[in-house]
């Protein structure tokens, strides 16, 4: 394990087929989804709990925030015991949003390379942390930096396929922790766990991560929850 950068588990649910959307589109989610339909809206709950139970250090995407609706709460949770690491580039969270996020969480660090992210305007702000990069976000350098300047060991990553697959390519996730729901999605653009370009040359097969199973639990209502540690040196083996 890269002793430079804060231990890391994936965190995340998805349907038997992979799933951690209920659609292609942002209208669609499973926070807003899966309490609507019968068979699943039974053990839903279970998600939140494993959630809860993570390290005290949670990242997650700023476009992921916005599509279960962050930016038009009006009154903020009381998540003050846990620190959220938010990675948004467009940027997709408002003033309104980040406001929300500032009064929720014990702290709050936006990652931004956008100069003009509404989080510099609270900049004054207790509890905010902005780590901004001129051109492009280093994820690397990221994590290295999270453990170097801010002395945070673990963290709990719950973003989406895309930044999924950047991580893995980059050997950044150590663990990963899945809440199998009870349901079959499909949609073939549907987001999936890891999602980002398909393996294609020989070279691409180095970004295949094996996994070493830890631990199977059967949860109510159908749902289970699995266990594993990411083998990050692929090693392809010669005919």
């Amino acid at each position: 394990m890269d002793r430079n950068r804060p231990e890391t588990t994936l965190f995340l649910m998805q349907s038997l087929d992979g799933k951690i959307s209920t659609g292609d589109v942002d209208d669609r989610d499973q926070e807003i989804d899966f309490p609507k339909i019968k068979g699943i809206k039974e053990g839903n709950y279970q998600y939140y709990e494993f959630l809860f139970r993570t390290e005290r250090h949670a990242l997650i995407s700023g476009k992921v925030l916005a599509k279960i609706g962050i930016n038009s709460r009006e009154k903020a949770d009381d998540h003050k015991d846990v620190n959220q690491i938010i990675i948004d580039r467009k940027p997709h969270l408002t003033k309104k949003g980040v406001k929300y996020l500032i009064e929720s969480f014990k702290s709050i660090y936006i990652v931004t390379n956008n100069k003009h992210h509404p989080a510099f305007e609270f900049s004054n702000e207790k509890g905010l942390i902005i780590i901004y990069y001129p051109s492009h976000i280093d994820l690397k350098d990221l994590f290295e930096r999270l453990k170097r300047e801010y002395k945070i060991e673990r963290v709990s990553i719950q973003s989406g396929g895309t930044l999924n697959a950047l991580f893995l390519k980059l050997k950044i996730i150590d663990h990963i922790s899945f809440i199998i729901a009870p349901c079959l999605i499909g949609g073939k653009d549907t987001p999936t766990s890891i999602d980002g370009l398909a393996p294609q040359t020989d070279n691409d097969l180095f970004n295949i991560k094996a996994l070493e199973f830890k631990k199977c639990e059967k949860l109510e209502h159908s749902y289970i929850h699995l266990y594993y540690d990411v083998i990050n040196d692929t090693i392809l083996e010669k005919d």
